[in-house]
């Protein structure tokens, strides 16, 4: 869950990986670092905290190299400090790391046992020192890299120097992600597209066991044992610009007024309107497979996992399939019940959560097929997927998932619609009319950032609350969940979400006149129900902000704050319902002073267990 970057070229290497680290810094901000070759001396420059720190570091005590490495950091083993910062050096050997080394202890102790002194408390360092090792008994660093990480278990995406051979620089990766950007006469290594997409399109990502050694500024690519490999180059069309901020605070709060181009992207050339029907090009699973089907497991974690939820109702609503939701991390432990008629669904905005690149992997074992919903082109969910649909929300920056999950939504509406179609359920006429809604979203959402000024004088009102509650009902309920995570993100208030008919066993003791509680109430079917809890919640002298349909008056006047979206197709009121809640969460963070892009303790991608 850190982020890596490494660069060899014709350059000066110290502003390119700095520039990268700073398009990685989403993925952990505890410490940084960088190591530059220069003459055959490696300079390491290293600080704890954010990025910034390090920038006025090297401000004061520059360093040269045309071939050098990065990193920032999000804690594993030993605490935030400049010693845990990376990069780690043993005698000539310098190294990056992202992933977590499970045998490290066992490995530290052989290597104290040889001699070796540690001055971290990292399991990163074990690699450098295991190299170096590896190094002084076979002269040869490619072959002692090679070594080196046969005997390592667990993950890692590795970037390594030697001051013995200042021309070379090798990258390795087992379980963590890693992309290669190829350029005029250099080279680039990062853990995600955006940090060297201002340098080069051209891409190529690594799979598990595999190794590139730039060696002279030439590339090989082979397994970690040395089988050589032929890799093949994709061109990334995203824009550097996607990846700023474009005029906004926040890239929170860019990306949340992004979401109605987001859903435009993630439908177009999919909507097959006149049948009825969908076209997702990245699908793959024949007709027939989907056919077989008897039961479907949503597996995804955090706010993918809220996806999968409104998912659930989506698909047993319209194709009559049993469907079940798992918290990914949960999914292998308890020996689930897959067969060759189970499909399962990833959800993973990075394509790259450990969690559930295990669980997808458990699944297929078991004989499941599967179908990935990810927003990142070859991730490594997506290439190892029996089947795609990409979300096109474009580069997410900040911690806190908005557009991504809005995007989740739709590829769970667009799969419901081709899945409904194939085996039946969805006839043409019923398919028009769900494509016809789905049209109007963008639009709709537009419409619904209108209450952008209004939701941040309501975050003026109750910023200073110690908890919240939020309740849904039914499609609407892990919209409420989702509203809880997104305050608990950034603001660092306490807050839970619930379905509101639990709301009596046992959440309807902690409401009080200091409770705010927002309540999910747009005119559908469960509309009576969930104005019944709110009127329960006034009577108890909660504080109710209600999220209500466009015109409703009834609420309005029993409410002490109404935020009003438009109506329309209630399976799309879960993206409308989102809005307002994700503006809420912005705007009490950023009036109690929090770090909106990058909150305490989190990284965007969890790409470690």
């Amino acid at each position: 869950m850190c982020g890596i970057v490494g660069y060899t070229g014709r350059q000066e290497a110290t502003p390119i990986i700095l520039d990268g680290l700073k398009r990685l810094e989403y993925r952990g901000y505890d410490s940084a670092g960088i190591c530059t070759l220069n003459n055959g001396h490696a300079e390491t420059r290293r600080s704890e905290g954010k990025l910034i720190n390090l920038e006025n570091l090297l401000a004061k005590e520059p360093i040269a190299g045309a071939i050098g490495i990065g990193h920032t950091r999000w804690a594993t083993h030993g605490r935030p400090s400049e010693i845990n910062a990376h990069p780690h050096q043993a005698g000539p050997v310098v190294v990056v790391h992202n992933g977590i080394i499970e045998n490290y202890l066992q490995l530290r102790e052989e290597l104290r046992a040889a001699h070796h002194t540690f001055k971290s408390e990292t399991d990163t360092e074990v690699i450098a020192h295991l190299v170096e090792k590896k190094l002084r008994e076979s002269g040869d660093f490619e072959k002692a890299v090679r070594q080196a990480l046969g005997e390592l278990r667990g993950a890692y995406a590795v970037c390594i120097l030697c001051e013995t051979e200042a021309g070379t620089m090798i990258a390795a990766k087992q379980g963590s992600p890693m992309v290669i950007g190829l350029g005029d006469e250099e080279f680039f290594v990062a853990s995600d597209i955006p940090a060297i997409l201002s340098h080069t399109r051209e891409m190529i990502f690594m799979e598990d066991g595999e190794m590139a050694v730039f060696r002279n500024n030439k590339p090989a690519f082979s397994t970690v044992a040395g089988a050589p490999l032929t890799k093949n180059s994709r061109h990334i069309d995203w824009s550097p610009l996607m990846a700023e901020k474009g005029g906004y605070k926040h890239f929170m709060l860019k990306e949340i007024f992004e979401q109605p181009r987001a859903i435009s992207d993630t439908i177009a050339g999919r909507l097959l309107e006149e049948e009825g029907d969908v076209y997702l090009e990245s699908l793959s699973l024949p007709d027939g497979e989907l056919k077989k089907v008897e039961r479907i497991c949503i597996i995804a974690c955090g706010t993918s996992w809220h996806a999968g939820l409104v998912g659930k109702f989506l698909l047993e609503e319209h194709c009559r399939i049993p469907v079940e939701v798992d918290i990914a991390s949960e999914f292998r432990y308890r020996n689930p019940v897959v067969n060759d008629r189970t499909l399962i669904i990833l959800i993973s905005q990075s394509g790259e959560t450990a969690d559930t690149l295990a669980a997808m992997r458990e699944g297929k074992a078991r004989g499941g097929k599967n179908v990935a919903i990810c927003n990142v082109v070859d991730s490594s969910i997506a290439r190892e997927a029996d089947g795609v649909v990409y979300t096109h929300a474009g580069p997410e920056i900040g911690v806190a998932s908005t557009k991504a999950f809005v995007t989740q939504l739709v590829a769970l509406y667009l799969f419901t619609i081709k899945l409904g179609r194939t085996i039946g359920t969805i006839d043409k006429e019923k398919g028009q009319a769900m494509i016809a809604s789905l049209v109007k979203v963008p639009a709709l959402l537009e419409k619904t950032l209108e209450l952008n000024h209004q939701v941040e004088s309501v975050a003026k009102r109750y910023m200073n609350a110690r908890d919240f509650l939020y309740l849904g009902r039914g499609i609407n309920y892990p919209i409420a969940l989702e509203g809880a995570l997104k305050l608990k993100e950034i603001s660092y208030i306490h807050a839970e979400g619930y379905p509101a008919g639990e709301m009596k066993h046992g959440p309807i003791a902690l409401i009080d006149e200091n409770m705010p509680v927002v309540i999910l109430v747009p005119q559908n079917a469960n509309y009576e129900k969930v104005a019944s809890n709110m009127e329960e919640v006034i009577a108890r002298g909660g504080r109710v902000i209600a999220v209500c349909s466009a015109g409703d008056r009834e609420i309005a006047g029993k409410a002490e704050v109404t935020l009003e979206i438009p109506q329309d197709n209630d399976d799309l009121a879960p993206i409308l319902l989102s809005v307002p809640l994700q503006l809420l969460a912005y705007h009490v963070a950023v009036l109690k002073g929090t770090d909106v892009d990058q909150p305490r303790n989190l990284a965007k991608s969890v790409t470690v267990e």
